[in-house]
């Protein structure tokens, strides 16, 4: 999402670009990736990881990538923070859905999980995608989860694939 100001509020609000990034070039070689997934909210999830799983078997077709499950979004970084330790993953992408209710528990868990996963990405040097959404109701969730149009995790995918290809490019590999 990103931050726009609303001058007569005098407060930042957030949306999400509706555009779907461009498919990046194939990169042939052998390249590891995890998927951190949450459980709750299974059917969204399962669709965001269906679908970043397709694209990668297109953009690293000679790659391995490994899924790893957690029951809530809040649990997400603790287990990304185990595979980034690793050193095995060339990228780690995180996908979960959270729906806001009426109380501020789901705002509260996002902002963690996104400040969680910047950090452990930076201290880790690898890219870290973030794609556990904060949606407002079950439409938009199946509008990004199961639907093609705007699918995240498709784009969670290609932005995995463009920053593996930058960070090869950053370390001369």
């Amino acid at each position: 999402m990103a931050p726009a100001f609303h001058p007569r509020a005098n407060l930042f609000f957030y949306f999400m670009s509706n555009a779907m990034p461009a498919r990046p070039r194939q990169f042939q070689q052998r390249r590891a990736v995890a998927i951190v997934a949450s459980q709750y909210n299974q059917e969204f999830v399962e669709g965001l990881c269906a679908h970043a799983q397709r694209e990668l078997a297109v953009l690293l077709p000679d790659s391995s990538v490994q899924q790893f499950l957690v029951p809530g979004a809040f649990e997400i970084p603790l287990l990304v923070q185990e595979v980034a330790e690793r050193g095995a993953f060339v990228a780690i992408i995180a996908l979960g859905v959270i729906i806001e209710g009426e109380t501020a528990h789901a705002r509260l868990i996002a902002d963690a999980i996104t400040a969680s996963l910047l950090d452990l990405s930076l201290r880790n040097r690898v890219p870290v995608i973030h794609e556990v959404l904060l949606v407002q109701n079950e439409g938009q969730a199946r509008v990004r989860c199961l639907e093609e149009e705007k699918n995240r995790g498709t784009e969670a995918a290609r932005i995995a694939v463009k920053m593996i290809q930058a960070m090869a490019e950053a370390k001369g590999r």
